[in-house]
């Protein structure tokens, strides 16, 4: 059942416990198995992911059979419904109209004496997309990756999911990878996927960054191929807090409880309200709508251990436990939400008003669900287009502008002991001198 507390030290405790629910010792145990399979992948090659498939998925591929097929591609369009498709295109459409607002812009200034300085922005050569399979399939995760990386202009686009049953891979994926751009696809998951797209194989490209969520071996790969490669962040279990007031529909608020309760046993679904009522009927409401649900086992298990609910004093203290929280998704299910919105200063994404389920956001709005989970709201960001860029600076100084500078920049950088920096601005400056690292006045020995 969904608990509900109002003590402020004990709600602070139970936050944090939610917010650490990964921080386990398992973590260590499992972390020496990536770096096996990581170090293993970077050694052998498609060996070594041939092996692991087949240890961890329980699916006997050959070589060739790693990178989905054209065939399988076009058939994936005659195993969906046109509702789905339809569907698909749909969302391929708003999500790209979203990103297509975002894409920085590269920038010139001409400022005096000459000087020319800027920003330019290029995309990566090659992205590595991942996305998961398992509990269920996630043509959603596919588009939300695919397409940021397609408005930045990368190149070159792979991606990597786990093959299912039969080395089959769901025809929804594959279908909205291709409405995405996408037609580089390999039946690789875990964290030998990981070390794939880190490494590269004889099949596998090395790409530049790694995006996409995956479960905590795929997690943990990412973190330890990061600085080798980029990665986007380190997804950890999905989250939810709703604030709700008296004027919040709880079957409503329930049903946003659920949605995020249903993806993982890790999962945490959180409501902040200051309706002791309100409370009430959501703690009975989400245990109505458990009685048949298909994944019900699962749900109550995330329910049970990152469920709570919180009875506040105000909506000032509910914004200010949610800051301390900083969720992944956060739902302001409250008269006047935009006032409260300028109190709220960590989300990953937020979602205002009554009929803005946070469904809408995983789905079809057009801002990314791929979002900072576990408090990493606090200095991260959603998946973006800027993810797949990088800026370098422009700068361009006049002879007259470098004179001007000079005695400036020869100042500092003998304050730091580096004398060659010096000396390449002075021989600029004073084209006659043809020494370097003296003090003013000093003469030039015989």
């Amino acid at each position: 059942m969904l608990r509900i507390i109002t003590q402020q030290a004990e709600v602070r405790a139970e936050l944090q416990r939610i917010c650490d629910r990964t921080h386990d010792d398992q973590v260590v145990h499992k972390e020496a198995t990536v770096r096996e399979v990581l170090q293993a992948v970077k050694r052998q090659g498609d060996r070594a992911l041939l092996h692991y498939t087949a240890e961890f998925d329980h699916q006997n591929l050959k070589q060739e059979e790693l990178r989905v097929s054209g065939s399988e591609l076009d058939a994936a369009y005659q195993q969906v419904s046109k509702e789905l498709l339809d569907a698909i295109k749909l969302a391929c459409r708003q999500i790209e109209a979203f990103h297509r607002q975002r894409v920085p812009k590269s920038w010139v200034h001409f400022g005096d004496d000459d000087v020319v300085l800027g920003k330019r922005y290029t995309p990566v050569d090659r992205a590595g997309l991942y996305v998961p399979g398992g509990r269920a399939a996630y043509p959603s995760t596919v588009l939300m990756n695919a397409i940021p990386a397609k408005v930045a202009g990368v190149p070159r686009r792979v991606m990597v999911t786990p093959p299912g049953v039969g080395k089959s891979i769901n025809p929804a994926v594959l279908v909205a990878a291709q409405e995405a751009g996408i037609e580089e696809i390999y039946r690789v998951g875990g964290a030998q996927a990981i070390a794939a797209l880190a490494y590269g194989t004889e099949t596998i490209p090395k790409v530049n960054i790694i995006t996409g969520p995956g479960n905590i071996y795929v997690t943990l790969a990412k973190k330890l191929v990061y600085g080798t490669v980029g990665i986007d962040s380190l997804a950890g279990p999905s989250e939810v807090l709703v604030i709700a007031d008296e004027t919040a529909n709880a079957t409503y608020v329930a049903a946003d409880l659920l949605a995020q309760a249903e993806h993982d046993p890790l999962a945490a679904a959180i409501l902040l309200t200051t309706d002791a009522e309100l409370a009430k009927k959501v703690q009975a409401e989400v245990e109505r709508q458990l009685e048949n649900h298909p994944r019900r086992t699962l749900t109550e298990k995330a329910i049970a251990h990152y469920g709570l609910i919180v009875i506040v004093d105000s909506l000032e203290q509910a914004a200010e436990l949610s800051n301390e929280f900083a969720p992944e998704h956060l739902e302001l299910e409250i008269a006047e939400p935009w006032e409260l919105l300028e109190k709220i200063r960590h989300a990953g994404a937020i979602f205002l008003g009554s009929s803005t389920p946070e469904a809408v956001g995983d789905y079809l709005a057009g801002p990314n669900h791929t979002l900072p989970t576990s408090g990493a709201a606090r200095y991260a960001s959603a998946l973006g287009v800027e993810t797949f860029l990088k800026h370098s600076s422009l700068i361009q100084y006049s002879p007259i502008a470098l004179q001007k500078v000079a005695g400036i920049i020869e100042v500092l950088a003998k304050a730091e002991g580096l004398p060659s920096h010096a000396a390449s601005i002075r021989l600029r400056t004073q084209p006659k001198s043809d020494t370097w690292g003296m003090e003013d006045g000093e003469k030039p020995k015989s």
